[in-house]
């Protein structure tokens, strides 16, 4: 990996320097090829900012992390990389090319369904299950988005179960049984 390291308003530091090199090297497991990597950590007055870019095979991931110091920044912004780059694994595997085989298959299911689809009843085809835990309305909503789901089950924090999910004009939408 070939990582620069900018400061901006502060003295470098060989620790930090080490440091944020290794967080961002454990990274490279999410890539195939050559990854650059530029990391800038600068302080303004209290405010402690790591960024990191990093760019690979035709990809660019960048994320910004801010704390109360830069190992902590540099921790913050680790972890959005890895959440961004762990759903971009995800989605190259979910639009994976049909094999000829699996393309048959799935025709011959198609098929198989439309020609007995007025005749049956309706099915139950897939169950799902989630673990709810307790958190806020707001914590739902920005974990559906982190996640990138149309909905998400929780529990309140009164421990009663609720489903957000995301309507077609952008907002969001509750559901509280009663």
């Amino acid at each position: 990996m070939q990582l620069n390291i900018t400061f901006r308003h502060v003295d470098p530091s060989d620790a930090l320097k080490t440091y944020a090199s290794d967080k961002v090297d454990r990274l490279k497991k999410y890539f195939d090829g050559l990854v650059e990597g530029h990391v800038i950590l600068s302080l303004e007055k209290i405010r402690h900012t790591a960024e990191v870019t990093l760019q690979a095979n035709g990809i660019r991931v960048i994320a910004k992390g801010e704390n109360s110091d830069f190992y902590s920044a540099v921790d913050n912004v680790a972890e959005k990389l890895e959440r961004q780059l762990v759903r971009y694994k995800e989605k190259l595997k979910r639009h994976k090319p049909l094999t000829n085989r699996e393309r048959r298959s799935l025709q011959e299911k198609v098929y198989a369904y439309e020609s007995f689809q007025e005749e049956a009843a309706p099915r139950i085809l897939q169950t799902d299950h989630y673990h709810t835990h307790p958190m806020s309305l707001d914590d739902a909503v920005m974990e559906m988005e982190l996640a990138d789901r149309p909905f998400l089950v929780f529990t309140d924090d009164d421990g009663r179960v609720k489903v957000v999910y995301r309507r077609e004009d952008g907002h969001y939408g509750l559901i509280e049984p009663e």
